[in-house]
């Protein structure tokens, strides 16, 4: 139980506290009580290296598989999107892969300044509509835009880490809404628990590709 309740306390999601719970079970049946400490922690240890075993995932190959490559970012607002699109546009340049930003919030103050903003620096066009604007509607106009219209090739999920168990709730309900692909988490620089990174890709099984 207080292992438990520290796990909690550190936002580790209960599924995984459940998988880590269950293999100290079966693994200290029949352990000297000398062992019993070592058999723990190298319990937690594999508990944890199973929970971070994930297929991984090799974005600046994945977007060389086809042109267009379009990449959908979702998550709440605050949680980084604009300024890991930024990021992850400036990764694909040095890469010599060309980017075409499309800005499909059209709901919150500023965001589309903010990622033309972002967009100038890296010297690459942006695709928009006024404010208000159905955001499917700029997403078509902007695939219009590069000859073709369809559904994104790869999903990414953005999440804060220092929301704790929020970000958990947050993965799940986009994931089962759009099936997301992969993850990157954002502000980890300030997150001193780390249970969220430890848990977003049990819950959805899918990769983080990404800290922020």
């Amino acid at each position: 139980e207080e292992l438990e309740m520290i796990l909690l306390e550190n936002n580790v999601a209960y599924e995984v506290i459940d998988k880590i719970k269950e293999d100290l079970k079966m693994d200290i049946v029949n352990v000297p009580v000398s062992n019993v400490r070592k058999t723990i922690q190298e319990s937690l240890r594999k508990s944890i290296e199973d929970v971070l075993s994930f297929k991984k995932i090799n974005l600046i190959e994945k977007v060389k598989e086809k042109k267009p490559y379009i990449i959908l970012f979702l998550g709440v607002n605050g949680a980084g999107k604009t300024t890991t699109i930024a990021k992850l546009c400036n990764l694909f340049l040095k890469n010599n892969l060309k980017c075409v930003l499309v800005a499909s919030d059209t709901f919150r103050a500023a965001s589309i300044q903010q990622l033309e903003e972002h967009a100038k620096r890296l010297g690459v066009n942006v695709i928009k509509h006024d404010y208000g604007a159905d955001p499917a509607a700029v997403a078509f106009d902007g695939l219009r835009k590069i000859n073709r219209v369809a559904k994104p090739d790869f999903k990414i999920f953005i999440g804060e880490s220092i929301t704790g168990n929020d970000i958990i709730e947050q993965v799940k309900q986009f994931n089962s809404a759009v099936e997301i692909d992969g993850i990157i988490l954002s502000k980890l620089d300030v997150d001193d628990k780390g249970g969220a990174a430890i848990s977003v890709s049990y819950v959805t099984g899918k990769p983080i590709i990404y800290f922020g």
